[in-house]
């Protein structure tokens, strides 16, 4: 398949973009992970960085304001019009100097030749194995000599695990191995008590390394398994509590 999602996944970010614009933390993994990664891709002075995947630009807008100094190109894509429409309209308000445009993480037509960082927040969750391994391709072919990919996932062991809560949630559509490539439906809690569709296409640790491998990644892949903090629960132990000691996002960093 070409496009990075099927049409259902496409319309669903459509359908529900205004629900995800935020400009302060409202999404679980906006405590939970989106932090981390933020730290793995500072300092951003000076780099081209393309946030491929980027939404309404949430995270996109995290680094540009991460530092005083600027990058030297940021780019943010999506499949998702009506987040891309989000995103600009952002933009134009608060100018950032983000270029935004739509695009599909498996054949996305850069505005530059090399990327000195590319980012995917949440992104291979809705692309199949072959998809992935294609989009990782094309992150490595367009990685700048020493340049680093950080890209999240859901955590895959998640969904077999009895969390006894609701908070980060996915409904199984096969098991380990047999639900590869299954679309596992979900639900991610929002603080203040609402709640955002996603959705998980299965796979496994081996998928990940084989489609970084595949792609030309020689190097060893940083990797962090995510979860909430004791300073998460300190802080609200009604919204992180439930979720103590439970594996929630991953998390890779690979140079070129």
């Amino acid at each position: 398949m070409g496009a990075m999602t099927d049409q259902s996944s496409q319309d669903m970010f459509d359908d529900t973009s205004k629900s995800w614009a935020r400009d302060e933390p409202r999404l679980l993994s906006d405590w939970t992970a989106r932090p981390f990664l933020l730290q793995w891709s500072t300092p951003v002075a000076e780099k081209r960085i393309l946030d491929m995947g980027c939404g309404e630009g949430y995270f996109t807008r995290q680094l540009a304001r991460s530092s005083s100094e600027k990058a030297q190109h940021l780019e943010g894509i999506d499949i998702s019009a009506g987040m891309i429409e989000l995103a600009q309209a952002n933009e134009q308000q608060i100018p950032l100097e983000i270029t935004y445009s739509v695009g599909c993480a498996t054949d996305f037509k850069a505005q530059l030749s090399e990327y000195d960082l590319i980012t995917a927040v949440f992104v291979y969750n809705y692309t199949t194995v072959e998809q992935m391994q294609q989009s990782m391709k094309r992150v490595y072919d367009h990685l700048a000599p020493d340049g680093h990919f950080i890209f999240s996932l859901p955590h895959p062991v998640n969904p077999f695990m009895d969390s006894g809560t609701d908070s980060f949630h996915f409904e199984r559509s096969g098991g380990w191995f047999s639900g590869r490539d299954q679309t596992f439906e979900g639900r991610m809690a929002q603080r203040d008590g609402s709640e955002v569709s996603v959705r998980c296409l299965h796979k496994t640790f081996q998928d990940v390394l084989d489609g970084l491998r595949t792609a030309g990644f020689t190097h060893f892949p940083d990797f962090r398994e995510l979860a909430v903090t004791e300073k998460m629960i300190a802080e609200d132990e009604d919204f992180f509590g439930p979720l103590a000691d439970l594996p929630l996002h991953m998390a890779f960093k690979v140079g070129k």
